[in-house]
């Protein structure tokens, strides 16, 4: 039986994402524990896509409950404009003290998509302040970066900004590396534009939204040599690939490389509380250092460094640097690749990928992208058999909490090959 408020949630929600005219009605979530979400009617449901990416080590996981009620009996919120509090210092420099080289400065906002937003201001506001106007931004075919403006305008173009099209800036746009040579036409970028190019933005080795597309660590370290070079800033958008996601810490570090902004969110608080992350180097932050009020940095949120936030973040490092964190992840991993060795023949079933604990294939498609209707039918099958999956079109992934164990994310893949043939 349904519960009573959710009569509530169809007459006055907006769901994101969510065309009202033709979903069913939304399912009624009571609690969690763990990797699994528990619904009304008493079932639970295996959460293997950690909720968009940001439950890292389960749902209601105690350390950070804790560390949020134990906060919230202190401070829940203040201005973070000219004050300043205890777990906001702390996240900061625990961040950085992790964080890839030279990432000393931590400027919090609400989000993903704000932390980019952030970024590409920061980016742009620095060159004017050194005097220059360099109003260009260079970014992926295919990216993902958020649904605010600035973001959008970074991402590739697609069902997703096609309504917001004469809205959005210039963007200079390089090749997907796994289509194009993306350092070739940013060679050319550079020679024809580069006195103009502020920044150039990626998603680290993982095109995340943009269809769980893997590229190369050879690739992500020559655009960080030619960006170097040039004198160019490089965004690194670790929303979707940080926090241990593709197997290190940050993509940034499988690729032995240092980015100028990098922008975090997601799994920053465990999936806890929103926030966003914008870690930027010393000499930027430096640039807009003045005793002219003009050069500040005019961006800011009114939860920006929210107390509560920033102590389930903290919980949540604390959580993912420890030993047994590690070889978690390094479990779901090897299920991972175990599994898709075993899917990988399946006549319905290509380009199978694993990058640590994020897997992804293609199944058979009508054109469709992001709209094709396998997804659907797949998120439909998978939740009547006790699992959440939200494929990107044709596009099936997995990325579970790390306290999901290799049985669970076997019994996932059994799922979804129950499902391949049905078709």
């Amino acid at each position: 039986m349904s519960p009573d408020w959710l009569a509530l949630d169809t007459a006055h929600v907006w769901h994101p994402y969510t065309q009202h005219g033709i979903a069913p009605t939304a399912t009624p979530v009571v609690g969690g524990e763990g990797a699994y979400l528990h619904l009304a009617d008493g079932t639970r449901l295996l959460d293997a896509i950690s909720s968009w990416w940001v439950t890292l080590h389960g749902h209601a996981h105690p350390a950070i409950a804790a560390a949020i009620a134990e906060q919230a009996r202190v401070l829940e919120q203040v201005i973070f404009a000219g004050f300043a509090h205890e777990p906001g210092a702390r996240l900061a420099a625990e961040l950085a003290a992790v964080l890839p080289a030279g990432l000393t400065r931590v400027f919090y906002s609400d989000d993903g998509s704000t932390a980019v937003e952030v970024a590409v201001k920061m980016a742009l506001q620095h060159w004017r302040l050194r005097g220059q106007r360099r109003p260009l931004v260079a970014a992926l075919e295919h990216a993902y970066h958020g649904d605010t403006f600035g973001a959008m305008s970074a991402s590739g173009r697609s069902v997703f900004t096609e309504a917001f099209e004469d809205h959005l800036f210039e963007t200079a746009r390089l090749p997907d590396p796994t289509e194009g040579d993306t350092v070739a036409a940013l060679d050319r970028l550079l020679d024809e534009r580069g006195n103009e190019l502020a920044a150039v933005i990626v998603e680290p080795l993982l095109l995340a939204a943009g269809g769980m597309r893997v590229w190369s660590e050879d690739t992500l370290r020559a655009i960080r040599q030619r960006t170097a070079d040039a004198g160019v800033l490089l965004i690194a958008d670790e929303v979707a690939t940080g926090f241990g996601r593709t197997g290190p810490l940050w993509a940034c570090d499988r690729a032995g490389i240092s980015p100028d902004l990098m922008c975090l969110s997601k799994g920053v608080t465990g999936g806890f509380m929103p926030l966003g992350v914008t870690a930027a180097r010393e000499e930027i932050f430096q640039a807009f250092v003045s005793g002219d009020r003009r050069h500040t940095f005019f961006h800011g949120h009114s939860f920006t460094g929210n107390p509560l936030a920033c102590a389930a973040a903290r919980a949540s490092l604390h959580l993912l640097l420890d030993d047994g964190c590690t070889a978690r992840r390094g479990e779901i991993e090897r299920a991972h690749r175990g599994a898709l060795d075993a899917l990988a023949s399946h006549p319905r079933v290509r380009a199978p990928r694993v990058l640590g604990t994020v897997a992804a294939f293609e199944t058979e498609a009508g054109g469709a992208g992001y709209l094709e209707p396998v997804g659907r039918e797949l998120a439909a099958y998978a939740r009547g058999e006790g699992v959440l999956l939200r494929p990107l079109g044709n596009t099936v992934y997995l990325m579970p909490p790390y306290c999901a164990t290799a049985s669970e994310v076997h019994n996932v893949y059994r799922v979804i090959g129950r499902f391949l043939e049905t078709r």
